[in-house]
């Protein structure tokens, strides 16, 4: 390192800052300071222009980006190098063919010095060094001074404000159970109060700081966390407190000893529940906004439409929690098959919990009369007798009516609900509802808002999984999960909560099984049934097929489909069916048992083929199960194989690869498959050895063990084996009972091989006699 980089010290654990000799440089634009820290966390390694303009505006980059980019280098090779003469070759940034490197030390970067320090952290726990650990992990924390790469733009900054952060928080919950178990609680709890702060509806933290909180004696505190985050979630998310922290509170009120240290326990309803809002801040704002101006006077009707799982009830919840303006009341009820059943049932829920004990309470009793008097039906007198009871008690007072799945509403609401939407321009009346978009119930349903909600984008879903995991995800693991989460919070948190360890999968959890069901439960049993058919078909599937393996009409299969498509549970097209949440196909196939999975796996393949259908899907149904190949499946693979071979080679492999398991078969069955299997690997330049090998030793036809040894021979050659193939070409010779054309091409062989062999240059291992008889047969 030379004198020219000394001094320098860049910070990426906050807003992106530079120092040189104790002077801080004037960094510029938010997009400089992006191509810095870019460079930065690349230390010593050469970043292409391409991967700058990506990291910078991602794939649609302006038309100006890359002659930014240069523009952006330039100005900070004057930063960082303020001595540097103009046509002098930069030092510290240099660059060269399309590439630019930043020559810094990585202990010059605040984030891999809080990287390395995490990493010695470990090293002390694993040789038990608890006091050594606590000091790496404090020295750690104190490198950060807010978000990482705060206020930083683009895909890659986000990105790594999200690594970093899941490292940042790992790392202070690991910090908070040290001092636990070193019972250094008075430091445990200043700690985790700024945690429980910064991740208001973290079970795992309440958890942890009850705990400190009653080793340190305080049991009444201790308790009020608890109720504290139990009000917080029937807020946020109707829910309460999971098993795991009801038992420490359980064990703090019966004066059980508390054991220091996280409180982890198996992830319950209340895990799965939202942890926060996220991604909803705009929305949440305008409807926060909603109800300042009600108690100001002004009236209006908003109604929060999406698909299910989107959060419209979370986010009327969370509008509707904390503080609220004076002087309103809120009345909530639910659309759900009890309420249908009751005329004005949603109705009476609002504005009963609305009126409960209040002078108004008269006006809710003389609406339980209007709704007795319309059980024939909601005749028009109906309707406007209780328009004319709301109007009545939004006069008395700013009223705000919660209607949550207003299209379940009972057609007397739905009518009342319609009316009173004019009354919201003259009185202090805010109508709030949330329903399912395009619902034909709600068509003569008039609102002044749509709320429409949309998925996670990728940076949101991340911070919402980082918030109910009970520990973060390794990088891969959490792009698997995103992917099957589509955006969708409500997958995202059972997913995040009821993670399987990397790699392992398995039948899905009781939880994430129980979540897919409540979405389909809607749905009659014949939706379900297709629904089902669709997710053992594949990622996607055509209602031709669908329509093949359930024996229906292609028409019908649309027709009962049509209510899964207008939830959203599928894509759009009408044609194809894919999973619109791959979770939802993962958990209706992996739910099944493995018996019944099998056995229809294996009838959509008979019926498939039947059909004539594409190859490659009977295949795929063949592989699934996986189902046990039996002779009407060996026979149409041994009449498709060439087709596969051409369009899917290793799906023609992978089913190849288990005929000489398959008890079913007959031998010769299986000695023609394992052959076409060896054939094909060696085509593709792969290892078939040890299949020819098989073959060889068992088949009675000679040219067919003739070509085994052969491919024996030139794998064993690929694999640089030459002693091994020449034994194989040997053997061959020796027995001299193969077709002549093959023994000649053998004879080439051993030529080949003797450069490569110990021993005699000629012919190793053969006797000159043999050697002779050989060459007189070549003559003769």
């Amino acid at each position: 390192m030379t004198a020219e980089h000394e001094g320098l010290d860049l910070r990426l654990l906050g807003p992106v800052r530079a120092w040189r000799g104790g002077r801080e440089l004037r960094l510029g634009s938010a997009r400089r300071a992006a191509v810095l820290a870019v460079l930065a966390l690349h230390a010593g390694h050469a970043v292409s222009r391409q991967q700058l303009v990506t990291a910078l505006w991602g794939d649609e980059p302006p038309a100006s980006a890359t002659g930014n980019v240069y523009t952006y280098v330039s100005t900070l090779r004057r930063v960082v190098e303020p001595g540097r003469d103009r046509w002098a070759a930069g030092r510290v940034l240099t660059s060269g063919g399309g590439t630019y490197c930043l020559h810094v030390r990585e202990q010059d970067v605040d984030a891999f010095r809080f990287e390395a320090l995490r990493e010695e952290s470990r090293r002390h726990r694993t040789a038990g060094d608890r006091l050594a650990e606590l000091a790496a992990l404090e020295a750690a924390t104190r490198l950060w001074r807010g978000d990482a790469l705060s206020g930083v733009p683009g895909p890659y900054a986000a990105a790594q404000r999200l690594r970093l952060g899941e490292l940042r928080l790992a790392s202070a919950e690991r910090q908070a159970a040290l001092l636990l178990e070193l019972g250094r609680h008075e430091e445990a709890v200043a700690a985790l109060r700024l945690l429980v702060r910064a991740y208001p509806l973290q079970e795992t933290l309440h958890g942890m700081l009850m705990t400190a909180l009653c080793a340190g004696g305080r049991r009444a505190e201790a308790l009020r966390v608890h109720d504290d985050l139990g009000e917080a979630l029937r807020e946020a998310t109707g829910t309460v407190p999971g098993a795991a922290l009801r038992a420490i509170r359980l064990r703090i009120l019966t004066g059980t000893e508390v054991a220091p240290g996280p409180a982890r326990g198996p992830a319950g309803p209340a895990a799965a529940a939202p942890a926060t809002l996220t991604g909803r801040d705009a929305e949440l704002r305008g409807l926060r906004a909603a109800l300042r101006d009600v108690a100001a006077g002004r009236g209006r009707s908003i109604r929060v439409e999406s698909t299910p799982g989107m959060g419209k009830s979370a986010l009327l919840a969370g509008a509707l929690g904390g503080s609220r303006p004076a002087g309103i009341r809120v009345g909530r009820g639910v659309g759900d098959e009890l309420a249908h059943r009751m005329p004005l049932g949603v109705l009476l829920e609002c504005a009963e919990s609305a009126m409960s004990g209040d002078a108004t309470r008269e006006l809710v009793r003389r609406l339980f009369t209007v709704a007795a008097d319309a059980l024939d039906g909601p005749a028009p007198r109906t309707v406007r007798r209780a328009v004319d009871l709301i109007r009545r008690a939004a006069a008395e007072a700013p009223l705000v009516l919660v209607a949550d799945d207003l299209h379940r509403a009972d057609p007397g609401t739905l009518r009342v609900w319609a009316a009173l939407h004019a009354l919201t321009r003259e009185l202090p009346l805010l109508l709030l509802a949330s329903a399912r978009p395009g619902d034909p119930a709600l068509a003569d349903v008039p609102a002044d808002e749509i709320v429409s909600l949309a998925p996670l984008t990728a940076g949101e879903a991340s911070a919402l999984v980082r918030a109910v995991a009970p520990e973060p995800f390794d990088p891969r693991a959490r792009e698997r999960l995103l992917a099957e989460g589509g955006g969708n919070p409500y997958y995202l948190r059972h997913l995040a909560a009821t993670r399987h360890d990397d790699g392992e999968r398995g039948a899905p959890p009781a939880e994430l099984v129980a979540a897919v069901d409540a979405h389909l439960a809607p749905f009659d049993e014949e939706t379900r049934h297709l629904l089902r058919a669709a997710a053992f078909l594949g990622d996607r599937c055509t209602v031709a097929e669908i329509a093949t393996v359930t024996d229906q009409p292609a028409a019908r299969v649309r027709h009962v489909l049509r209510p899964a498509r207008a939830a959203a549970v599928l894509t759009d097209d009408p044609e194809v069916l894919v999973f619109r949440h791959p979770v939802v196909r993962r958990v209706l196939h992996e739910s099944t048992p493995a018996a019944l999975r099998i056995m229809l796996h294996r009838s959509f393949a008979g019926r498939l083929a039947e059909a004539g259908g594409a190859p490659d899907r009977v295949a795929g149904q063949l592989l699934a199960g996986p189902v046990p190949l039996d002779p009407a499946a060996s026979r149409w693979l041994a009449g498709h194989l060439d087709q596969l071979s051409a369009r899917v080679p290793q799906v023609a492999v992978s089913l190849l690869s288990r005929v000489r398991t398959e008890p079913a078969l007959d031998e010769q069955s299986r000695l023609d498959l394992t052959a076409r299997l060896a054939r094909l690997l060696d085509r593709q330049r792969r290892d078939a050895v040890a299949e020819a090998g098989w073959v060889a030793a068992r088949t009675t036809d000679v040219a067919v063990e003739a070509e085994m040894r052969w491919i024996m021979a030139c794998g064993l050659e690929r694999r640089g084996e030459h002693v091994a193939a020449a034994d194989v070409v040997r053997a061959v010779l020796s027995a001299r009972r193969l077709p002549e054309p093959w023994l000649f091409r053998f004879r080439m062989m051993i030529t080949r091989l003797r450069p490569h062999l110990p021993g005699e240059p000629t012919a190793p291992g053969l006797s000159r006699a043999a050697l002779l008889g050989d060459r007189v047969s070549v003559i003769r």
